[in-house]
């Protein structure tokens, strides 16, 4: 026979009579005796009863979460109807359609949906429920537009991923800026930025353009992957992959074909609203918070002392660059640097190519029709091409950085070309008007006039707290792939087309020893320069006057 439980009454007042007492003291025992007797139990049935606390039941309906409205399932429906056109009717700012008018529309006119025409009843949808159902649900408009969790990741290996970005600086522009052009106005003093995502390695530098420009970023980028001229920075080589924005950088076609031909990847985030409710256009991190660092902790120093021009800018910024990677790793129990250098990959860094070279790839080929008196102008330059180019229509190769043009007409290619003229850059520089302030503030402007800043806290050689490792890293020579077969000759054939019309004789007109020598020599190698000093040295002499 089951027992009867003890009163509850009866529990809370012994207890309050044994709150009194010392636990250990006889008269302790003796109220646990009292009470077993009184109510005919043992004293561990008491003690048993002291030691458990039932805790207060929640006091709900039994038909809690069931609508009384309407069915459940369709309720459920018309509140995804309701969400569904919260959804359809929110624009970028988050603004959306209310509950109340998404009722009065379902209600009024009706929606039509996949599954038909719905039109619910007039007058039994209230805000109030709708919104509660919502909620209870999981379909309310905050949780619909939740994005799902963020995925972070990190490369392995140092140099397997750099990411890119540019931002313009917070002293906007410089006061004696390199070039100026007229039309535009003033450049503005732009801010390029590259962070290893291994160590967090960062390595900026100050460019006075006029929006992204694609040649200032080509021209940033090999100065990254070069060996610097300060032996404390070792950060170099060129990386596996480069991750962007869809900016106007990336969208370039030199741009693409110069990280092709370094065996670069490019890499770019989803545009937005290309995947679902996640924000693909967002910003990149690791790249984003050195900015928001060089601007607070560096850039504010200006108000002191400001560059003039941009080498002077860069310099400052450099020093600042040394202390800024010699700070902790965001996870490990090291400086950003030595991180760097720790983790390089065991097969050494990828070197990069001569300027010369990276010159070279960065051309881009345009179709264009030579004039009649045998000129092509190009950006404003004008060439003077072969007479026999007039009135053809030709393939022009010019790069970012070349001052020569080089055409290509069929099979054949010409040039290199100089320019015959050019325009005369024009430089003009402006004055800001200075703004009206109140009294405090013209105030706290002449004590922040009289302040002073020693020069040495922008100029000094910093001194690093975690010294680098000695030794040089292993790496490894750069693979010119020659796209334009500036170094070789693509084939045999070419090589003796390109002689004969050196020597302006068909080669079969050759003695036969001279004939069977310069066969050889194609047949060992291919490269323009000893393919040409042969022919200077034993077929000149005899063939061409």
């Amino acid at each position: 026979m089951k027992a009867k439980p003890l009163p509850s009454e009866g529990l809370v007042d012994l207890r309050r009579r044994l709150s009194t007492l010392s636990p250990h003291s006889a008269a302790t025992r003796q109220v646990i005796r009292e009470a077993a007797a009184a109510y005919d139990v043992s004293e561990s049935t008491i003690y048993r009863a002291l030691r458990h606390r039932p805790a207060p039941r929640a006091v709900q309906r039994v038909d809690q979460g069931i609508p009384r409205v309407l069915p459940a399932d369709q309720l459920e429906r018309y509140c995804e109807v309701i969400a569904a056109l919260k959804l359809r009717t929110t624009n970028k700012q988050g603004r959306h359609l209310s509950t109340a008018e998404a009722i009065r529309l379902l209600e009024v006119h009706g929606v039509e949906t996949p599954n038909g025409f719905l039109q619910a009843p007039a007058a039994v949808l209230k805000k109030s429920t709708v919104d509660r159902y919502l909620k209870h649900w999981g379909i309310d408009w905050r949780r619909l537009r939740r994005e799902p969790p963020a995925v972070r990741f990190q490369a392995q290996q140092s140099n397997e991923l750099w990411q890119f970005d540019i931002s313009p600086s917070d002293l906007k522009h410089l006061k004696s800026p390199g070039w100026v052009d007229e039309a535009k106005g003033q450049p503005t003093l732009m801010l390029y930025s590259i962070v290893d995502d291994r160590s967090g390695v960062a390595y900026q530098e100050y460019h006075c353009t006029y929006g992204e420009s694609v040649e200032a970023a080509l021209q940033f980028l090999f100065n990254a992957m070069t060996p610097k001229s300060d032996p404390r920075f070792p950060f170099g080589g060129r990386p596996i992959a480069l991750y962007m924005d869809n900016g106007p950088v990336a969208k370039s076609h030199v741009f693409h074909q110069v990280m092709r031909y370094l065996d670069i990847a490019v890499q770019t985030h989803l545009p937005r609203g290309h995947d679902g409710r996640r924000t693909t256009a967002r910003s990149k991190g690791k790249v984003e918070r050195p900015f928001r660092t060089v601007k607070e902790v560096h850039e504010t120093l200006y108000h002191f002392h400001e560059p003039r021009t941009e080498a002077e800018a860069n310099a400052w910024l450099f020093n600042y660059l040394l202390r800024y990677n010699d700070r902790p790793h965001r996870a490990e129990p090291q400086s950003r640097l030595e991180d760097w250098v720790e983790h390089l990959p065991p097969e050494g860094l990828r070197e990069m190519c001569s300027w010369e070279r990276f010159c070279a790839f960065a051309r881009e080929p345009e179709t264009r029709k030579v004039a009649i008196d045998t000129r092509v102008s190009v950006a404003g330059v004008r060439y003077e091409v072969d007479p026999e180019l007039a009135g053809e229509t030709v393939t022009l190769w010019f790069g970012l950085y070349d001052d020569q043009l080089y055409v290509e007409h069929g099979d054949r290619r010409y040039g290199p070309y100089a320019p015959i003229g050019g325009p005369i850059p024009l430089h003009r520089y402006r004055s800001f008007k200075k703004t009206r302030t109140e009294k405090r503030a013209e105030r706290l402007e002449g004590l922040a006039a009289q302040l002073s800043l020693s020069r040495a806290a922008l100029s000094e050689y910093p001194g690093l707290s975690s010294p680098l490792p000695a030794g040089e890293p292993v790496r490894q020579p750069f693979a010119d792939p020659d796209p334009f077969h500036e170094l070789a000759f693509p084939s045999v054939l070419d090589a003796k087309r390109a002689i004969a019309d050196h020597l302006a004789l068909p080669l079969a007109k050759l003695a036969p020893a001279q004939l069977q020598a310069l066969n050889a020599l194609l047949a060992e190698t291919l490269a323009q320069q000893a393919v040409w000093d042969h022919v200077r040295r034993h077929l000149e002499p005899f063939y061409r006057r």
